[in-house]
């Protein structure tokens, strides 16, 4: 039945999803075989209507998970209890307040940070993601501002030699651009394949990004 709920899970099938719980609420608290709670798998797969209907059952969470799904509440408690937990990391190597940032909660970013939690703490994985790079690839700009004026390494390097502006660049974001080169990183570095943002910008058909790129590296 299990693998059946996250199949459900995956698939975003809400009502599925919701059968399920009524039928076994303990579902509310099951994990994957590699550990990741059922409400932030469904966060992670884009389906937030799946991760509403087992938060809705008020399930245990973990500083991880609470961090994920957004329970500042939850987060408060955990944190309190034991302040150097905003350090830790989920099973799949990444740091609450890297969850929080990717996953767009302000306040729990924003919490955390006033917790003394590293704008600039690595995932423990092959992302090697930062709170910041999080957030970046998932578009969060108001998340984005809040970790650069704490102090985030909008420069820092990760997986592929990608930095935020290039990410951003291949999102075509020009608002993240502007945060981002306003805190001193340029858009002619590149990828480890020699991509340059200029035509990461263009490979994905953001002309408007290119352009703003081209004029930036002109002045």
């Amino acid at each position: 039945m299990t693998d059946a709920f996250f199949e459900a899970i995956r698939k975003g099938d809400t009502a599925t999803v919701g059968e399920m719980l009524s039928q076994d609420p303990g579902l509310a608290n099951a994990r994957t075989p590699e550990g990741i709670h059922a409400a932030v798998l469904a966060l992670y797969h884009g389906e937030a209507a799946v991760a509403d209907a087992i938060l809705a059952r008020k399930p245990t969470l973990d500083l991880p998970a609470a961090a994920a799904v957004g329970d500042l509440a939850r987060v408060r408690e955990l944190v309190e209890k034991d302040p150097a937990a905003v350090h830790s990391y989920s099973v799949d190597g990444f740091p609450p307040l890297g969850l929080a940032a990717y996953l767009g909660h302000r306040d729990l970013v924003e919490y955390l940070l006033s917790k003394s939690a590293d704008a600039d703490q690595t995932g423990k994985n092959r992302s090697k993601f930062t709170a910041l790079t999080g957030a970046v690839a998932s578009g969060r700009r108001e998340v984005v501002r809040i970790l650069l004026e704490a102090g985030a390494d909008p420069n820092y390097r990760y997986a592929g030699g990608f930095t935020p502006v290039l990410e951003a660049a291949a999102r075509g974001d020009i608002p993240l651009l502007e945060l981002l080169t306003a805190h001193g990183r340029d858009g002619t570095v590149e990828t480890e394949q020699g991509r340059t943002a200029v035509a990461l910008a263009l490979e994905n058909g953001h002309v408007d990004a290119a352009e703003w790129l081209r004029r930036r590296e002109a002045k």
